[in-house]
């Protein structure tokens, strides 16, 4: 099969491991793929950004920017028809972004058929975190751009039911979680080390709503018992503030910020935490973190919510804490580092669930292609009759 793969991606983060692995593990399954995007993301290093993008968010205003996204339509439909017209591929597979609509338009001039995939209802999104000027226009085409598409894929239940509320017919919106490759996660059963220190440990974005403010504050009230140390991999606006406040408790030497990993270093990385934290999370994402907590057969904490009980289990597989509840975070916390034996039970059940539901990049890859051809199938039925009546 010919995959045409349409993105808006500027930066290189979690959105582009998500890109990066779909089109190898399609590719890996024999298919053809040729991506189609902004010429910036293929010059950023993991975790940066364009700086004349990063220039144009600080000084253009808002609503001039959101008119640049859309009039960003023009040269992208451009040059997805060019690439399109030497490369004619039977499916165009869209990465969703706000204001983006290269695909939708070149489903209609081509009639090819369009797999959407949505990460997220980025104009809500958008409109919560960083502010929005022209609300009413992006909700509007938002709700078009998830109507028009052959199949939406998302990544959990949750979503789902916002892109059905939003219009888009229930039969085509399907729930295609994240996911690891297996070759970077060998499996190796966690074996808790009686009498060290217990590392809990964070990797991601780091942002303000994380909570980790929470577990500093926790880590610096803790005055016996097991030894516990904190680690932050990752940048973002919060981190800035976050040692500062580690320093000012006086535990800066137990919480080690060690920025930006590259993505070769992850599974060791993980490979060092005792327990691993998801401390909160928006109430629609599929964290790819906790697939990775889980592949390295680590003890995980994460707030107790409908997306994240799509992953994990109570008890099972994790421990959920209520969001809303004061100290419950610390408390599961609390309840691992002094129980050796439950981190180890529940990171190993943890492994074994992601291999039983197959949670894998190459799996996903089989979904997609296995939609595409029930639509293939289904279309190819409907056109038969015609044809017999014709002869």
């Amino acid at each position: 099969m010919r995959i045409l793969y349409s993105h808006r991606i500027q930066s290189r983060d979690g959105q582009s491991v998500h890109l990066d692995e779909i089109v190898a593990a399609l590719r890996q399954l024999g298919h053809d793929v040729v991506v189609v995007g902004p010429r910036l993301y293929e010059s950023a290093g993991f975790g940066g950004e364009s700086r004349l993008v990063a220039a144009l968010r600080r000084r253009v205003p808002r609503a001039l920017l959101e008119l640049a996204e859309l009039a960003y339509n023009i040269p992208a439909f451009l040059r997805l028809r060019r690439v399109a017209a030497k490369f004619q591929p039977d499916l165009i597979y869209e990465r969703y972004n706000l204001y983006f609509l290269a695909g939708i338009l070149l489903r209609r001039w081509r009639g090819v058929k369009l797999f959407l995939e949505v990460n997220a209802p980025v104009c809500e999104e958008r409109a919560r975190y960083g502010g929005l000027a022209l609300p009413r226009l992006a909700g509007s085409l938002q709700r078009w751009v998830w109507r028009s598409a052959d199949r939406t894929l998302v990544v959990t239940d949750a979503l789902k039911r916002i892109v059905i509320a939003a219009g888009a017919a229930p039969e085509t919106v399907s729930v295609v979680p994240n996911g690891i490759d297996p070759r970077m996660f060998p499996a190796e059963p966690y074996r808790a080390r009686r009498g060290a220190p217990v590392t809990i440990g964070f990797i991601g974005f780091v942002r303000d709503w994380h909570g980790l403010n929470e577990v500093i504050d926790a880590l610096a009230g803790e005055r016996d018992g097991t030894p516990v140390e904190l680690v932050i991999a990752g940048e973002g606006p919060a981190r800035a503030g976050l040692q500062r406040r580690a320093a000012a408790l006086g535990i800066g030497s137990r919480v080690r910020f060690i920025g930006l990993q590259p993505r070769s270093a992850i599974a060791a990385l993980i490979g060092q935490f005792d327990i691993a934290l998801q401390p909160r999370a928006v109430p629609y994402a599929s964290p790819l973190k906790i697939f990775e907590y889980m592949a390295c057969g680590r003890a995980i904490v994460a707030p107790d919510q409908p997306n994240i009980r799509e992953i994990l289990t109570d008890g099972e597989t994790a421990l959920l804490f209520d969001p809303d509840a004061p100290g419950a975070l610390w408390q599961a916390i609390r309840r691992l580092v002094d129980d050796p034996a439950l981190r180890e039970r529940l990171g190993q059940a943890a492994r074994r669930a992601l291999e039983a539901r197959d949670y894998t990049w190459r799996r996903n890859a089989q979904r997609i292609v296995a939609m595409a051809g029930e639509l293939h199938d289904r279309d190819s039925a409907e056109i038969a009759p015609d044809r017999v009546g014709s002869l």
